[in-house]
């Protein structure tokens, strides 16, 4: 709510990510910004995903500046969890003066 406060709605992404880390490493938090990860199928490496920000180790951040969170905006944040072995994704709308938060929990059925 800080960022939102301070910086106002309708930035570009980035620039909320960027005052996210500066935020959260002030409060304490370890937060890694646009780690890269191996994807691999069958044992062979198919891709990278980079999450925007991980923080202490067990949750993935998202900001988005968009009208509405979307499903893909949410099988994207599955997928970072699936890869990282995260359990808690958090996606962070600030497209409006009222921060938008949309939890996205990793699904325990196999």
């Amino acid at each position: 709510m800080r960022v939102l406060n301070e910086l106002k709605p309708g930035l570009d992404e980035k620039v909320y990510e960027n005052a996210l880390v500066l935020e959260l490493r002030a409060m304490g938090h370890h937060v890694e910004q646009q780690r890269s990860f191996e994807v691999f199928y069958r044992g062979q490496l198919v891709g990278r995903m980079v999450p925007d920000l991980l923080v202490d180790g067990k949750v993935v951040v998202d900001p988005k500046v968009a009208e509405n969170f979307h499903e893909n905006h949410v099988a994207k944040m599955l997928g970072y969890l699936a890869i990282t072995g995260f359990e808690l994704a958090l996606l962070l709308n600030f497209k409006h003066a009222k921060l938008g938060i949309r939890r996205v929990v990793k699904s325990t059925r196999p």
